[in-house]
């Protein structure tokens, strides 16, 4: 039984409740509780009160997401996005949404567990992936779905696009670029691979035999100097050297060499700056087949080697090595797809970030 009896108004709120329980056990004896709760006058003005806030007006103007939703325009990635057989996570967001939130894994380079925290914590993040204050947030298995529904495809159309705004705002000119191989090293153990080929009677670790006993079955053993050997996959990319943004990016196995994969990053038109690696007639013939001028530093054994000419060009290039100095060199999943996704979402979120300085010195 509950009651209530209240005593001196202007001083103390006395709040007596009394609960009876009886218990089925011996004598059925009752058990009586009396609970005195006390609370101290407050102004009217100091009570409990709502305030309506909106999650635009937390967040600073000067943010960093806030200049990236200014500067990129996502109607044609919601486009693309939305023809993924119109796939929806969970009933309250949508894939554009974790698509967004997948860029915001790949800029702050969090798992998918600690980017689920991340989203559930900072207010910028929500206002960012379209999230309202109290809407839940998506789990970290979603992140996983995200991605092979999105696929490396549609991401490079979604990149294409960013390039094609960047070209025509005049951040991006392919007037001169620079294209460099990065490698990138695989998630493996080697010495537990190891032991399994002894087991397996094999008598060498190569190439072979490498694909039976490792659960990473498409990366390579390849060696850039004589005495380094790394289980790996290699990164291809071309750098606008106006604008210090990645043009083009490919991913491949670390057995395909620098000249033969070279024709898929080479730009459209005018000049590219390489170093020894693509001096042989394989670039060569891919920058002809475009119309492009090769600066290339020749190797010391060719007999048209100008040792003038090459420390003006690798003065040049010296300075954009710094782009591949930035990036992680190590591979987030295995296989040549799963990874180019994640070059293109680097990719993505480097230009965004470069986008932004560039901005902010126009302005200035």
């Amino acid at each position: 039984m509950w009651f209530f009896q209240m005593f001196h108004k202007n001083f103390l709120n006395l709040a007596l409740l009394q609960i009876r329980k009886s218990s089925r056990k011996k004598r059925k004896k009752r058990y009586n509780y009396v609970v005195i709760i006390s609370f101290k006058k407050t102004p009217m003005l100091e009570s409990n009160q709502l305030s309506f806030v909106s999650l635009n007006e937390l967040i600073s103007e000067d943010h960093q997401y806030r200049k990236f939703k200014q500067l990129w325009n996502f109607d044609w990635v919601n486009k693309i996005l939305r023809k993924i057989d119109s796939w929806k996570t969970h009933v309250w967001y949508w894939v554009e949404k974790v698509f967004l939130c997948l860029l915001i894994q790949f800029m702050e380079d969090l798992s998918d567990r600690e980017l689920e925290r991340y989203i559930a914590e900072n207010l910028a993040c929500k206002w960012f992936c379209w999230f309202k204050l109290t809407d839940k947030t998506p789990d970290h298995s979603i992140f996983s779905r995200a991605r092979k529904k999105i696929w490396t495809n549609n991401l490079s159309k979604i990149f294409e696009d960013l390039k094609i705004q960047l070209s025509n705002k005049g951040y991006m000119s392919e007037v001169f670029t620079f294209v460099d191989a990065s490698h990138l090293v695989a998630k493996a153990n080697l010495w537990e691979e190891r032991d399994k080929g002894i087991k397996e009677w094999y008598e060498k670790i190569n190439n072979e035999t490498l694909p039976k006993v490792s659960n990473d079955k498409e990366a390579k053993i390849w060696s850039k100097w004589k005495n380094k050997f790394w289980y790996w996959y290699k990164k291809h990319a071309s750098v606008d050297m106006q604008s210090w943004m990645i043009n083009k990016i490919a991913i491949t196995q670390a057995n395909v060499t620098d000249a033969k994969w070279v024709k898929h990053v080479l730009p459209s038109s005018w000049a590219v700056f390489a170093d020894k690696w693509y001096c042989i007639w394989l670039s060569v013939l891919s920058a002809k087949r475009k119309w492009l001028h090769l600066c290339a530093i020749k190797k010391n054994n060719m007999k048209d080697k100008n040792k003038d000419k090459d420390k003006f060009y690798s003065k040049l290039r010296s300075p954009y090595e710094r782009v591949f100095s930035k990036m992680n060199h190590r591979v987030r999943y295995k296989s040549v797809v799963k990874n180019q996704f994640t070059a293109f979402m680097e990719a993505i979120s480097f230009n965004l970030k470069r986008l932004v300085v560039l901005e902010e010195s126009r302005v200035t």
